[in-house]
């Protein structure tokens, strides 16, 4: 009985390092198009991402209940695993510092695009001032509607 779990056990490891390759492959080619600005190829990924993660999660939270047993699994499958996990750590953090520094570059061209749209709209825009009269000074208050999505 011990030995069917220890094979169950080194089957599930290496099922985990199938997993982690798959989505080290995955976040290299997002890393790059996110490097190249490939806003297209980062959301073909998406769904694929979400696939792989929801998998390497599901494992890791077996291994993670299991610990006690990590000890039956082959030496040589538990380096193997050790190794793709450090990498896929790098990958990870790697994937992290690109989308916050991404997604931060089109906050902070937005927010430039709506304040020459207010400076433009200002300058531009008339209104009635506070005696019922036409007045092209009284224009401050003018509202401006953006549609924003990132």
């Amino acid at each position: 009985m011990e030995e069917l779990q220890t094979a169950d056990l080194n089957d599930k490891a290496l099922d985990l390092c199938d997993i982690i390759a798959g989505f080290a492959a995955l976040l290299q080619k997002e890393n790059e198009a996110l490097r190249a600005f490939d806003v297209e190829t980062v959301s073909s990924l998406f769904e694929q991402k979400n696939k792989i993660v929801a998998a390497y999660r599901s494992m890791s939270a077996f291994f993670i209940k299991n610990q006690a047993h990590l000890t039956q699994i082959a030496e040589e499958t538990r380096q193997h695993l050790k190794e793709a996990s450090l990498q896929l750590d790098t990958l990870l953090k790697e994937n992290e510092l690109l989308l916050k520094t991404r997604m931060e570059t089109s906050k902070n061209v937005m927010n430039t695009i709506i304040n020459i749209a207010k400076v433009t709209n200002n300058r531009n825009a008339t209104s009635y001032g506070s005696h019922g009269t036409y007045s092209p000074l009284d224009n401050n208050k003018n509202a401006l509607a953006l549609n924003r999505t990132l």
